[in-house]
């Protein structure tokens, strides 16, 4: 993993919607760049332009309007580009790239949520991105009605038409909060579970402890 991000850290987002996440990149993004640390901040699926054009796709319209294999190509398609346009020339010259939603919310979503083969998605995750992955990974976890009630206040997914998945039905959404707990329960070590029902500075305190404590602390700048 070394050898594909010689200098930077690549540290993913993952939960469910309402979670928090965009606003606690924000709150790392200032942290580390007080430390001196370039940051650059993205999002899946977008983060480049190839990318961004398949998330017009994917995040409006109606619920059931891509079979779930079609959002897994979709996704990875996207992915592929972000990766190559995006994340790897940052990370080469050294900066830390904070990314809301990688890999682990297609396994959530399509895998657990939508039912469709792990094996499928692990074998395309092998052939689009092979052995590249990210050092840290925050699961910011929250009860499903809460995090839904949060993000339809927020409202703006739904001012943009990117409330999609949103609109799913709360099953959907309990069976991905399994999925993302259930991934965290296999790779403990890179996946650290934040506990997102709280205020965003409490919230903000316990990832910064994990940042520091881990690729800080741990020697690994």
């Amino acid at each position: 993993m070394n050898a594909t991000k010689p200098n930077g850290k690549f540290i993913t987002f993952e939960g469910g919607e309402g979670s928090g996440k965009t606003t606690q990149i924000s709150h790392l993004a200032n942290r580390l760049s007080a430390h001196g640390i370039e940051v650059i901040t993205t999002r899946e699926p977008g983060g480049a332009p190839g990318a961004d054009s398949i998330r017009s796709l994917l995040v409006s319209g109606a619920t059931n309007k891509w079979d779930p294999v079609s959002e897994v190509l979709l996704l990875y398609a996207a992915r592929r580009e972000h990766l190559n346009q995006t994340i790897r020339p940052a990370l080469a010259k050294g900066a830390w790239v904070l990314c809301d939603r990688f890999a682990d919310s297609t396994m959530a979503y399509q895998g657990y949520g939508h039912g469709i083969s792990q094996e499928f998605i692990r074998e395309v995750h092998s052939s689009v991105v092979g052995e590249f992955g990210p050092d840290l990974t925050l699961l910011l976890d929250i009860p499903v009605t809460i995090g839904i009630a949060r993000a339809n206040a927020r409202n703006t997914d739904i001012r943009s038409g990117e409330d999609r998945f949103e609109r799913m039905d709360t099953n959907f959404h309990e069976r991905l909060r399994t999925g993302f707990i259930d991934i965290a329960a296999h790779e403990p070590s890179r996946v650290n579970i934040i506990d997102a029902d709280s205020t965003p500075e409490a919230v903000a305190k316990a990832v910064w402890h994990v940042v520091e404590s881990k690729l800080l602390l741990g020697g690994n700048q």
